[in-house]
């Protein structure tokens, strides 16, 4: 689930509260553009959940949800390491990289690169474990996200193009050809309800528009329970199966239908969409809900460390991008990361993911970068930061509407304090240079402005956790954050009591 169908959602359950649990991605919402995610500063809560939670006092509702079928079996039960010799054909020129990634959840690790020689490419054998893997060019955004499992010995990936977003198929893969088939037939259900949805806000025919989202929502779970039908003891039928829990009216109960000792959850975002459904479901959209939800899926997890670590980094990355959750994202790293009993038994990967997320609190160091200058030259942040009193990070883009009205009210409040110890650097996610500086100099901008010119697929986007522009940071002399405002005035206004 995406980041406007967790807003789809909320608006169909008619929840008094927005939902405000997201996981990033880039996509436009009203607080800005690409993924939604306004930064705010707030008190931090490191006392346990308070006792009293969301959950109704009546008895549960343990009824097994129609949406629901399992696709877990004796032969795909669990996780299975083994070898798998992934190979195939790619049109592209002689000397194209491809990269091999493992996923868990949204984050990717590099496993292996191979060359792409007389249209075809070769792997060898790679050890895996059930889940999705991700083939990428060098362009990130040109992939193919598929299926290996030590079951299927030899996989042959075919591409029709070097394009590899545009068409490819599994020969002999029962896993893949279920995976694209049903990859091919959610998205255009899941535009075809959002596009409903845009149409039921102030239509007259609420109630036959609605109708029509439900007819598609249970075309999508139709689709689910025919391809696991289709094909048992995979690991795709398994990973259908948990696109619905088995009882959504329970509360204690919404996890039950996930092992928590099966690793192979770990290698898909099943986890991760299943605790965005229970927040919406369970959270009432206040923090009570959340922090009672958050020990909820804790103790699901428990028994297995590797499960809990992909649980927990969900829930922490999915409350820091929404803005103004970052007390919530502390109450995770006091009770259930760095605590001395309850983190005792997480490994090191996940406390060095969290530091990533600390770094970019009010009173921390973001991480440093040098990039190239639209007018020559290159610029490093911290040196940068060093030579003024304040500096302020913006990340825009020149698609970006909100950009549009920001920048007009930045661009006289840094000729007010530009003299008296103040910089402003601004970071582009624009691809083509030509226009990124074609904004630049028709705007009058005067002050730096850097880009790696690889949009959302920027290192740096990955960096600082950038979910929607724009975002700022304001850093003091020593290149710590002082203040994550939501907008100009809120700088101006800062800069006016400090310099």
């Amino acid at each position: 689930m995406d980041v406007r169908e967790i807003a789809d959602t909320v608006n169909a359950k008619r929840m008094k509260n927005p939902m405000i649990w997201t996981l990033c991605t880039a996509l436009a919402l009203t607080l800005g553009c690409g993924q939604p995610g306004e930064e705010a500063t707030s008190s931090t809560p490191t006392a346990k959940a308070p006792e009293a939670t969301p959950a109704a006092t009546t008895q549960p509702d343990v009824t097994v949800s129609p949406k629901w079928k399992s696709g877990v079996s004796a032969a795909n039960d669990g996780d299975k390491i083994g070898n798998v010799k992934l190979h195939g054909t790619l049109p592209g020129p002689d000397g194209m990289m491809l990269y091999l990634y493992e996923t868990e959840g949204r984050n990717q690790t590099l496993m292996d690169s191979a060359e792409v020689r007389n249209q075809m490419f070769n792997f060898g054998e790679v050890e895996v474990h059930r889940g999705f893997y991700k083939l990428a060019a060098k362009d990130a955004k040109n992939n193919c996200q598929f299926v290996m499992n030590p079951d299927e010995k030899d996989l042959r990936l075919v591409f029709r193009s070097s394009q590899m977003t545009s068409g490819r198929s599994a020969p002999a893969s029962r896993e893949n050809a279920a995976w694209f088939t049903y990859e091919n037939f959610a998205r255009v259900n899941n535009n075809q309800v959002r596009n409903l949805r845009k149409q039921v806000k102030d239509s007259p025919f609420k109630a036959q528009v609605e109708q029509q989202i439900a007819e598609k929502e249970q075309e999508l779970v139709a689709k689910e329970h025919e391809l696991i039908d289709a094909n048992p003891d995979t690991y795709i039928a398994k990973f259908l199966g948990w696109k619905n829990p088995k009882y959504p009216g329970s509360q204690g109960n919404y996890f039950d239908d996930m092992d928590p000792m099966d690793n192979s959850l770990i290698r898909s975002m099943a986890i991760s969409d299943r605790i965005q459904g229970f927040m919406v479901a369970y959270s009432k959209g206040n923090d009570p809900g959340f922090l009672a939800c958050i020990d909820m899926v804790k103790a699901h997890f428990e028994p297995n460390p590797a499960t809990l670590e992909s649980a927990l980094y969900s829930m922490l990355e999915g409350f820091y991008n929404t803005g103004d959750k970052e007390h919530i994202c502390q109450y995770i790293l006091d009770n259930y990361i760095y605590d001395e009993d309850c983190g005792a038994d997480l490994s090191d990967v996940i406390r060095q993911r969290a530091q990533g997320i600390i770094n970019l609190q009010v009173g921390k160091t973001p991480p440093n970068f040098t990039m190239n200058k639209w007018d020559g030259g290159s610029l490093n942040l911290m040196e940068t930061a060093k030579a003024n009193t304040y500096t302020l990070v913006m990340f825009w883009a020149s698609w970006c509407h909100k950009c549009e009205q920001e920048i007009p009210v930045l661009i006289p409040v840094y000729e007010k304090y530009r003299n008296q110890g103040f910089e402003a650097v601004g970071v582009s996610l624009d691809q083509a240079r030509q226009t990124w500086v074609g904004i630049i100099e028709q705007r009058g901008m005067q002050y730096p402005n850097v880009s790696q010119l690889q949009g959302w697929d920027s290192p740096i986007v990955k960096d600082y956790k950038i979910t929607s522009t724009p975002t700022y940071f304001l850093l003091d002399r020593e290149g710590k954050i002082v203040l994550k405002p939501k907008r100009i005035y809120e700088v101006d206004a800062f800069l006016q009591r400090n310099l």
